[in-house]
């Protein structure tokens, strides 16, 4: 993969690891493209655009700024955005890669594949941000890209994404709560999950890139862990025993607090040559890491 990037929402978390990637990586052209209200320091020389994604023209003075050999978009959330970009970046980018999730699936099936969702034949609808619910959101800007594109369009599913630096501190809320003995809500403590790094979101869209793959692809860490072994695995790090509650204030309630098993399953983008770290080696460096931070 070279040439001109374009990363749409790129200043924290996965999205600058990306941008670092890439410039760590050479022959790219990097291009951030944000509202502008969070400033951030790169490991090299990136180009900014100031665009606004809920204002179509914005959107598209952005997409026709120059030819995008790659564009990554790490801010769409609806099927209005997506069909918006659709029309702003047709003739104007080689590959285009959506940050998509999970959630796109339902609870039920384990592991979940790339086909217990099929965005190509889903029921495609207009809205905006606020008309969906997360999930709901992503599903539809999924269906509106492989449905509408004129382009090639690959869409990463992740779990949720862990790391130090998670500004959601989803994690950080166990540990936390288990060192300070404070309750944690969590109704069914043998539901598995999947997760993937921040480092590893980065690593693996940046080898995405570089692919032919179209469509969508699920990508974790190898492994998943219960929510009892997750906690398990704090008591064990913090020496101090977790307080659990069935039925608990929705402030105690754990961001993690799923009803049945939710784990992908990561053949497809295995069988095309990437390997994926695996989620027993680095889990208990991390909780030591927020434990001790």
């Amino acid at each position: 993969m070279m040439g001109k990037v374009l990363i749409l929402g790129g200043t924290r978390y996965f999205g600058k690891r990306l941008v670092n990637q890439l410039l760590k990586n050479g022959n790219h052209q990097v291009t951030v493209a944000t509202r502008g209200l969070t400033k951030a320091e790169f490991d090299g020389p990136v180009d900014h655009l100031i665009m606004d994604r809920n204002e179509e023209s914005s959107l598209v003075e952005a997409a026709r700024s120059g030819y995008w050999d790659l564009v990554f978009d790490n801010i769409c959330y609806s099927p209005d955005e997506a069909l918006a970009a659709t029309t702003a970046f047709d003739g104007y980018v080689g590959k285009y890669i959506l940050t998509s999730t999970l959630s796109v699936y339902d609870f039920g099936k384990s592991p979940l594949v790339e086909s217990d969702f099929d965005p190509y034949v889903y029921d495609l609808k207009r809205g905006g941000r606020s008309d969906f619910s997360y999930g709901e959101g992503k599903r539809q800007a999924e269906a509106a890209f492989f449905q509408k594109a004129n382009f090639p369009v690959s869409a990463i599913r992740i779990p949720i994404v862990l790391g130090p630096d998670d500004y959601t501190r989803r994690l950080h809320f166990h540990v936390e709560r288990v060192m300070q003995g404070t309750p944690i809500g969590i109704s069914n403590l043998e539901a598995e999950m999947s997760y993937i790094t921040s480092e590893e979101a980065a690593d693996f869209l940046l080898w995405l890139g570089g692919t032919s793959l179209t469509g969508p692809i699920n990508a974790c860490s190898n492994g998943s862990i219960a929510l009892g072994g997750l906690l398990e695995m704090i008591e064990s790090i913090v020496g101090k025993k977790a307080i659990v509650a069935e039925n608990s204030k929705q402030e105690d309630e754990s961001p993690f607090g799923v009803p049945t098993s939710w784990i992908m399953d990561t053949a497809k983008a295995q069988a095309a040559g990437y390997n994926f770290t695996t989620l027993s080696d680095w889990l208990p460096h991390l909780i030591s890491q927020i434990a001790e931070g």
